[in-house]
């Protein structure tokens, strides 16, 4: 049950960019709990499904003697999330189905970009804050960084009448 939770039903398994893969399966989830139930419940689901991946995380890498298994990737699952509730938070009142398309490929590409390049503060948690603090830690925060970016790229698109 733990392997299940920790690679997203098996997508962190890919042998090809299992992140890549995790983060693409954790999207029509999200999307389905976006609209139906909003940003609220998709940020409260981060906020739990984060709370048990730390402490599973942490109960993995005890028994594996392992740290941030690339088959992990729940942490992806969680950072895409953030990155999705933050942007739709942010242009809910678009009520515009072009952009809401638009505001999901690019919540998958702002997240991969700040999960794969891990500038400053993300980069230092992935590699200094160990067990699944830093695991989850630093997906968490480039999701946050790619919301708040997607939501300053909507903001210059709205203000430019694009």
């Amino acid at each position: 049950m733990r392997k299940l939770f920790l690679t997203f039903f098996g997508s962190g398994l890919s042998p090809f960019a299992p992140g890549t893969v995790g983060t693409a399966a954790a999207m029509p989830l999200g999307l389905l709990i976006m609209f139906y139930l909003g940003a609220g419940t998709l940020t409260t689901l981060v906020i739990v499904v984060s709370i048990i991946a730390v402490f599973e995380i942490n109960k993995y890498e005890k028994s594996t003697k392992t740290h941030d298994d690339k088959s992990i990737v729940i942490d992806e699952a969680a950072g895409v999330w953030l990155t999705m509730a933050i942007t739709y938070g942010g242009i809910a009142l678009w009520n515009n189905e072009y952009i809401l398309y638009i505001a999901g490929v690019l919540s998958f590409l702002s997240f991969r970009l700040f999960d794969i390049w891990k500038p400053s503060t993300i980069g230092y948690i992935d590699r200094k804050v160990p067990g699944g603090l830093g695991v989850m830690g630093d997906d968490l925060l480039a999701g946050l960084a790619a919301g708040i970016m997607n939501l300053l790229i909507f903001r210059i698109l709205a203000y430019l009448h694009i």
